[in-house]
């Protein structure tokens, strides 16, 4: 077996605040091997996003990579001076943000930032760089995309923005291609071409991608494997038919049951009962117990282990049980 291009093993990434540490990412382990794109996938304020901003160096004070190793094509990234960091980011790794303006700056016009993108990993002409600005512009949906490069960011909805911080992200093929919820903002058809422009991608390129959502819906016509996270955890993962077609941790099959898609029409939409866990807290048992419906007393006291479950591990006490009641 070869070796996955992106390796992540025991990460911590912590938060300083004045009533103590914020375990924000609190022991994640995930691979992503070249030309395959996984989902991260929960609630607000599980995770999602600080691993995705670990990966690319990103994290700055009060936050900082407490423990764990991230490695990159088979390069170790943690405490990576910033001179490298600039050679890497948007040339081999790139990140597409939820919010577009932490990629668009505000004063420049798109045709300058577009630009200034390319040629700081390329070695072309202004013309040529044009050029390939405004092919990258009518690849992601701009319409009149020469005309729109004149424009500054402001005078772009947010969905447009959305689109040219895309543009940008893909403009030099990247190995490692992070998207943080990229399309939330952009309407079904944009958002069905840009899905399959990052598929055309994986597959035509061997791009890694990390596809960070809240949205089951778009990651199970998308992602060959998904990563279920829950209070700074991985709590399950496997590949997408697997762990959609029969989830082993009740945080997946509550996730699964509260899509508008699993509700009878006129019953009431079923919700996850209870609050998040506050990550500031000791953790003592299972973080999802209190929530659970099939929480066991070992649950709160007991932090369960990642158990291996078929082709997919699951970090729960009675993973391996409510496995064998399903395929009974």
């Amino acid at each position: 077996m070869t070796a996955p291009l992106l390796e992540v093993r025991g990460l911590q990434t912590w938060f300083t605040s004045k009533a103590g540490e914020v375990r924000a990412v609190d022991g994640v382990d995930l691979a992503v091997g070249a030309g395959e794109v996984l989902g991260l996938v929960g609630e607000s304020g599980s995770g999602k996003s600080v691993t995705g901003f670990s990966i690319m160096g990103l994290v700055d004070a009060p936050g900082r990579v407490v423990a764990g190793e991230i490695r990159f094509a088979g390069r170790s990234l943690v405490g990576l001076a910033e001179r490298e960091w600039r050679a890497l980011r948007g040339r081999d790794i790139a990140m597409i943000f939820q919010d577009p303006m932490l990629t668009l700056n505000p004063v420049l016009r798109i045709d300058t930032q577009i630009i200034e993108a390319i040629r700081a990993h390329a070695d072309v002409s202004a013309d040529r760089a044009r050029e390939w600005a405004q092919q990258a512009l009518a690849e992601v949906g701009i319409p009149s995309p020469g005309e729109r490069m004149l424009a500054y960011p402001h005078q772009f909805s947010g969905g447009m923005r959305q689109r040219v911080a895309i543009a940008i992200a893909l403009l030099h093929g990247p190995k490692l291609l992070i998207a943080d919820e990229p399309t939330t903002a952009l309407d079904v058809t944009i958002q069905g071409q840009i899905l399959a422009q990052v598929q055309a991608l994986a597959a035509s390129r061997g791009t890694a991608v990390i596809w960070i959502t809240h949205d089951l819906s778009v990651v199970s016509g998308l992602a060959d494997r998904i990563a279920v996270m829950y209070g700074g955890r991985i709590v399950e993962e496997g590949p997408t038919t697997a762990v959609l077609g029969s989830p082993a941790h009740p945080y997946t099959r509550a996730l699964l049951r509260s899509l508008p898609s699993q509700n009878q029409p006129g019953q009431p939409l079923a919700q996850i009962p209870g609050t998040p866990p506050r990550l500031i807290d000791q953790r003592l048992g299972c973080a999802f117990a209190p929530r659970c419906a099939e929480a066991g007393g070992r649950c709160g006291v007991d932090d369960p282990a990642p158990h291996r479950v078929q082709a997919r591990i699951a970090r729960c006490h009675f993973a391996f049980e409510a496995a064998a009641e399903q395929q009974a």
